[in-house]
């Protein structure tokens, strides 16, 4: 016997899907505030970073420390990066500032068709005083910490491959 329903949905009434809040991604095994990264893709491919931590969007928040190579302090999706077992010690460093709201981008105003013709008219790129003071804090927190003369040098030099090299079979 098969039971009657006395209302049946209708074929054009749609279906309200469930979502969900995205979560962030869950941190790669070796990766920790304080261990060494080397970014992978970008400006900055090559260089040597320290992680700061990670952020709520799932980025990592790395820097050079500027002083020593250059890079700032900024953010960078953990697959662009290659772990190596080399630590430094952020445990000075107040990261509870830094957010997805630091590295947002101020808006301006637009320009006009002379100022995108010529490059001389064109309003420069300024750094926010907020987040050079940022730079500098972070910076002096770690090399504070930073007694080895060799991680320094290491921080400092630039990762490259060869035709011969593997990298899947080294130690970092």
């Amino acid at each position: 016997m098969v039971k009657k329903y006395d209302w049946y949905p209708a074929d054009d009434e749609k279906k309200t899907p469930v979502r969900h809040a995205p979560k962030a991604p869950k941190m790669r095994a070796g990766v920790a505030p304080g261990s060494v990264l080397i970014l992978l893709a970008g400006r900055f491919r090559g260089k040597r970073v320290v992680c700061l931590k990670q952020l709520k969007s799932g980025l990592l928040c790395v820097t050079g420390p500027y002083k020593i190579n250059g890079v700032p302090v900024k953010r960078v999706n953990q697959v662009y990066t290659m772990t190596t077992s080399t630590k430094v010690d952020v445990s000075g460093v107040k990261t509870d500032a830094i957010t997805d709201a630091t590295f947002a981008k101020e808006s301006k105003s637009a320009r006009t068709k002379s100022q995108k013709f010529f490059a001389e008219n064109a309003p420069k790129k300024t750094l926010t005083d907020v987040r050079k003071k940022l730079q500098k804090e972070v910076d002096t927190a770690i090399l504070g910490k930073m007694k080895d003369t060799m991680v320094k040098k290491y921080l400092g030099a630039r990762f490259s491959l060869t035709k011969a090299d593997a990298p899947h079979s080294m130690k970092f």
